[in-house]
């Protein structure tokens, strides 16, 4: 393919990855269209972003979670446009995830006129192992990561006697800067698979400059990670590095292998 003939195959992944987006926003955001009786969805997407951090502080106070909903809810605004932006971003991220897979197809579409018939047939597989990666990361940042960061972050508070009164959308902002990031580093094992596969690197590499990754994580983590707290930085230092460990295990099976000499020379 020649360079325009790139940017046309660019420009139609674009495209279409956008109508994915927007199609998956229109449920995210209006589903079930109407009905009255049933709230929309961005309203359940909403609580169900609000509940690590509810639990969280029920766990400090040592109070049921059903006295911090309601008119007790410690989430609020100051400005009449924030919920109803808040609510948006949070459907349009929503989103993206629901479409992650449809997503990592397009990618692998843009990417496969470069690759040999062989490399071609591991489609299938590409968007499998990248939509789980990042799929699992999202559900580890949920249970686990966000679990850890709410009671690191209102520890604190709750010691000193303060009353939570935060704003909706900061909170959404750390709640999808976690969930993504997250679901960004558990894509690590599929990246070095693929580096390992084309020979760019290999697992002997990886595990002799393991030193040098974990100065580099730690960078990541430090620059990237939400919060300003460094127990943060440390437990997201923590899981990269073991995905990076993981990722040489993964490397050292992607390496093509040599060929076998069996000791019968030529005829």
């Amino acid at each position: 393919m020649s360079f325009w003939e790139h940017l046309q195959e660019l420009r139609m992944r674009i495209v279409r990855s956008l109508l994915i987006v927007i199609a998956a926003f229109a449920f995210t955001y209006g589903f079930p269209f109407g009905y009255h009786d049933i709230p929309p969805l961005r309203f359940k997407l909403l609580e169900w972003a609000q509940k690590p951090f509810l639990d969280a502080m029920a766990r400090q106070l040592h109070r049921p979670v059903s006295e911090l909903v309601g008119q007790n809810s410690p989430f609020a605004f100051t400005d009449l446009t924030e919920p109803f932006i808040s609510l948006m971003r949070l459907a349009l991220w929503a989103a993206a995830f629901l479409a992650a897979p449809f997503l990592f197809y397009q990618l692998w579409a843009f990417i496969r006129p470069g690759l040999y018939d062989r490399e071609k047939r591991l489609a299938i597989p590409f968007v499998v192992a990248t939509s789980g990666c990042f799929i699992g990361g999202s559900v580890f940042a949920y249970y686990q990561a966000f679990k850890f960061l709410g009671d690191i972050l209102f520890q604190e508070a709750a010691q000193a006697g303060l009353r939570a009164n935060l704003h909706v959308a900061d909170y959404l902002d750390l709640f999808i800067s976690t969930v993504l990031i997250t679901g960004i580093m558990f894509e690590l094992p599929v990246l070095f698979y693929f580096l390992a596969r084309f020979r760019i690197v290999t697992a002997r590499w990886m595990l002799k400059y393991w030193r040098h990754a974990t100065i580099l994580i730690l960078i990541f983590s430090a620059f990237f990670t939400p919060g300003d707290v460094i127990l943060t930085t440390v437990f997201f230092s923590v899981v990269l590095l073991g995905l990076y460990f993981i990722s040489i295990l993964v490397a050292w099976v992607a390496e093509p292998r040599k060929p076998k000499n069996d000791g019968v020379g030529p005829t």
